[in-house]
């Protein structure tokens, strides 16, 4: 049998991050063999997930990842077991492994089975599951993502709060330069005042017609004049898509100005905002 040394267990270690006694029992199994070790290691991981997968994962974070060079971008909601391990450093860094897995991958998955089967970007031989199988089998904890959403082109911001519960991304397009600063502010306006569109055309025309429906049963409720209650109607409908259309929010910071003006004014529109908040759908 051969000895198995010291350096030998830490190598493994930083090659799998896996606890040193579990580091030194696969050596052992391997007689010395690392990419062998690595391998027990690695199929231990994924039972471990198998036997973790029906556990509920109700806590988790959102991570953000941007390549402005490229113009690309990826969000990712990640779920696991308990508040603490949504802290936890090789959760946070997995998360933002794989938002960046999203953002750089050009054949995007169209659900989450899709996703976990990809070749991960970072190590084409293995897949996105088992990228999260590493840190299951470390941290003991069912973990999935929940949702995801890749953007191309155009400008980026971003705001993740502080404990990774919510998180914004924010598209922009035209032909001003982004102010970052002005992005993350919007972003943290969308995080605020949860807009559920940012622009009338993008909202469901089944939900403008029922607000329309009850502005005007409103209106007409008041005994004003026929063509009174439709100008009353229409009041409402403005104020309406002010509290849930984002470019015609006023801005959270500056409310003599709306977001379409502010991102006027940088000679930019927005084309898109993707709003994650832990454990909602």
């Amino acid at each position: 049998m051969s000895t198995i040394s010291a350096a030998d267990v830490m190598k493994l270690r930083n090659r799998t991050n896996a606890p040193m006694m579990d580091c030194k029992a696969a050596l052992e199994q391997a007689q010395g063999d690392m990419d062998k070790a690595t391998q027990i290691i690695r199929e231990k991981n994924a039972k471990i997930q198998v036997a973790k997968a029906d556990r509920e994962a109700a806590e988790g974070r959102v991570a953000i990842f941007v390549d402005a060079a490229k113009g690309l971008a990826g969000i990712i909601e990640m779920r696991c077991e308990s508040a603490p391990v949504a802290k936890n450093e090789g959760f946070v860094q997995m998360a933002n492994d794989l938002a960046r897995h999203v953002a750089l991958t050009a054949d995007v998955a169209r659900d989450v089975d899709a996703l976990l089967a990809q070749p991960y970007v970072d190590d084409p031989k293995r897949t996105v599951k088992d990228r999260i199988g590493d840190v299951v089998g470390l941290i003991r904890e069912n973990m999935k993502p929940a949702r995801f959403f890749r953007l191309s082109g155009g400008q980026f911001g971003t705001y993740i709060h502080h404990d990774g519960s919510v998180g914004v991304l924010l598209q922009v397009e035209g032909s001003g330069k982004a102010d970052p600063q002005m992005l993350k502010d919007i972003c943290m306006h969308i995080t605020a005042k949860q807009p559920s569109a940012a622009l009338r055309e993008e909202v469901d025309p089944a939900i403008v017609e029922r607000e329309r429906e009850i502005a005007k049963n409103q209106a007409a409720a008041s005994g004003k004049p026929a063509n009174i209650a439709e100008k009353i109607a229409e009041g409402k409908m403005k104020t309406w898509y002010a509290e849930n259309v984002l470019v015609e929010q006023p801005f959270v910071k500056d409310e003599s100005r709306t977001i379409g003006d502010l991102l006027k004014s940088a000679g930019l529109n927005v084309k898109r905002f993707v709003r994650f908040k832990v454990g909602e759908k």
